[in-house]
């Protein structure tokens, strides 16, 4: 059961939200075009909100659902001591389902609205504290990459400084989730550092690399 629920959980943050869209809806592959990355700011600077935003709910619902509903479904489960880390199992395979989608060569996006909604289910107090930092560091950046980074480096010290339920497992887990996000965003840092990333309202240059 638990293995078929890992594998669940995988294929659930697996399902290529913004290749559906862009593929099914508007004939267009958005490996190919903007970033070339599968998530929903992609879609927004390719396609816009009106098919960014459906693609940012499916993306944090596929993190979500697992850690909340996977776990009641293990037998001999009390409290959020045995819980929790299940929660935490499950949520990270959809989050690796999400970056490593098995339906488009194993690749996707860069997990920020999967891991939100993993944290929606375990930390929201926290999670909220991140959307915040999210908000004000877009208003002043323009730049969504930027506002990620920052959003997943504030997310520890939220778990520390706020309530929730996942105790020193879900700090553990949220340092070592902060790191692969970042890390994940490794080359909007080299063009951050290079004063090339692309702001809300520019259209990325010809020749640009599909990181």
């Amino acid at each position: 059961m638990i293995a078929f629920l890992l594998i669940l959980a995988y294929l659930c943050g697996s399902i290529p939200t913004a290749f559906w869209v862009g593929k099914g809806i508007h004939g267009v592959d958005l490996r190919k075009e903007g970033s070339g990355n599968l998530g929903a700011t992609n879609v927004f600077r390719v396609l816009g909100w009106r098919s960014a935003l459906p693609v940012f709910v499916v993306d944090v619902a596929k993190g979500w659902f697992p850690a909340w509903f996977f776990p009641s479904l293990l037998t001999g489960l009390d409290g959020p001591a045995e819980t929790v880390p299940w929660a935490i199992g499950f949520g990270a395979m959809a989050i690796l389902g999400h970056v490593f989608s098995v339906w488009v060569g194993f690749k996707g996006g860069k997990g920020v609205a999967t891991s939100a909604g993993v944290f929606l289910a375990l930390a929201p107090l926290p999670l909220l504290a991140c959307f915040i930092v999210w908000i004000v560091a877009l208003g002043v950046s323009r730049t969504v990459s930027l506002a990620s980074i920052l959003a997943a480096a504030a997310l520890p010290l939220a778990m520390v400084l706020l309530p929730h339920r996942s105790g020193t497992l879900g700090l553990g887990f949220t340092v070592a989730l902060s790191a692969f996000v970042i890390w994940a965003h490794r080359s909007n840092i080299q063009r951050l550092r290079a004063g090339t990333e692309v702001r809300i309202g520019e259209r990325r240059p010809q020749g640009k690399d599909q990181a």
